[in-house]
């Protein structure tokens, strides 16, 4: 079986450098008093790469698990909660909230744009009885940017926790986890930082660390309890058995994020993408907010997805995405996020786009892949052929 080139905005291109560690020979987590100095290690990492000094935890679980983990350990029976939506990550927090039995009260926004802040504000003036508030900093289906060092400031005014998912934006987007008054910040190992699939990493703030320990009742849940880490390091002991191997691959990948200017190169690359699409003449799903990580590009009429995308394995060895939910099948998601988001990666698919394009009959205005190597040149980076 050929693997292909994988360009989809997560899970993302692994480097070599970052596969080699995974053939580490490995020790038993459970019992090797090295590992948790390890772990400790691989945390303070992440606070530096998260802009925090909050408390930081690795768990074991693809990225969806530190959602549900932390709508798990605040959420009380009646506990009112403020689901903040403009899109299908945003939505689906009023799950999670319901099934720990919250009452989950949505403030929907366009799907089209970023949360608008002064609405919300609007919306907070006239309710804020919440426990805590869900939302989503990069709306990866739509490739949506939402403005989370305003909104998480806004909720501190009225006493609420923020929970905030962050997994295709924290690296790729600037998070000052502090700064904005985050108190649990969302992550995930596939994103932005290029490791294998397999961890969710979060902080926790001091108020939302002792919301969970004050609760009243017992957490619902084992493997979803984040008081259950209460004093992990003093008592050399976790709730169950690390992926000795996945921390090993996250702490390398971290090495190589917190060496690079990360944001800027992130930056500049979604620039030169989205510039490369509209003068292209295809149009961006968003309308604002865009991302640095994914961008959302409507399909032009006529243009089935699965045939692009085929083409574009078949032909050039890349994968790349589509969308889900409302999405699926409107638009094509190129993820600039982590490995993916190098300059020569882009133009390799910039250039299988403009010959997938021609062949389903959808005549572009220009070159993506010129456009996107004359934009990038602007910013210092060589794209040779």
């Amino acid at each position: 079986m050929s693997v292909p080139f994988v360009l989809t905005p997560g899970p993302t291109y692994i480097s070599n450098e970052v596969r080699e560690v995974l053939g580490r020979e490995l020790s038993n987590p459970d019992i090797d008093p090295e590992f948790y100095e390890f772990y400790k290690n691989v945390c303070g990492k992440l606070q530096r790469f998260m802009k925090t000094e909050n408390e930081v935890l690795i768990l074991a679980g693809e990225g969806i698990l530190g959602l549900e983990a932390a709508c798990c350990s605040l959420t009380e029976e009646g506990d009112r909660v403020l689901v903040i939506d403009n899109g299908i990550f945003g939505a689906g927090f009023e799950d999670f909230v319901k099934l720990y039995g919250g009452e989950a009260v949505v403030f929907k926004s366009d799907y089209e744009n970023e949360i608008n802040v002064d609405s919300l504000r609007a919306f907070l003036e006239r309710d804020h009885n919440f426990k805590y508030a869900t939302l989503v900093h990069c709306e990866t289906p739509s490739g949506i940017k939402n403005p989370v060092d305003k909104i998480c400031p806004l909720l501190k005014e009225y006493g609420i926790l923020s929970v905030v998912d962050s997994g295709s934006g924290m690296g790729g987007d600037e998070l000052k986890t502090d700064k904005w008054q985050i108190d649990i910040a969302l992550g995930g190992s596939q994103k932005c930082l290029s490791a294998p699939v397999g961890l969710t990493f979060l902080s926790l703030s001091g108020a939302a660390l002792e919301t969970i320990y004050g609760r009243k009742t017992p957490v619902k849940s084992f493997y979803c309890n984040l008081a259950a880490f209460k004093d992990w390091y003093k008592n050399k002991w976790f709730p169950y058995t690390m992926p000795i191997h996945l921390i090993y691959a996250l702490d390398k990948a971290l090495d190589r994020a917190l060496s690079d200017d990360f944001v800027k190169r992130h930056s500049v690359v979604a620039e030169a993408v989205r510039t490369s699409v509209k003068k292209a003449g295809l149009e961006i799903y968003a309308k604002s907010g865009f991302s640095n990580t994914v961008t959302a590009v409507k399909l032009p009429e006529g243009v089935s997805l699965p045939e692009l995308q085929k083409i574009v394995l078949e032909d050039f060895g890349i994968l790349v995405g589509g969308s889900l939910g409302y999405l699926e099948n409107m638009v094509l998601r190129i993820g600039h996020m982590g490995e993916n988001c190098r300059p020569e990666n882009i133009y390799r698919l910039m250039a299988a786009l403009d010959y997938a394009f021609e062949k389903t009959g959808a005549g572009l205005k220009c070159s993506l892949k010129d456009t996107f190597r004359e934009e990038t040149k602007k910013n210092g980076f060589k794209i040779s052929e």
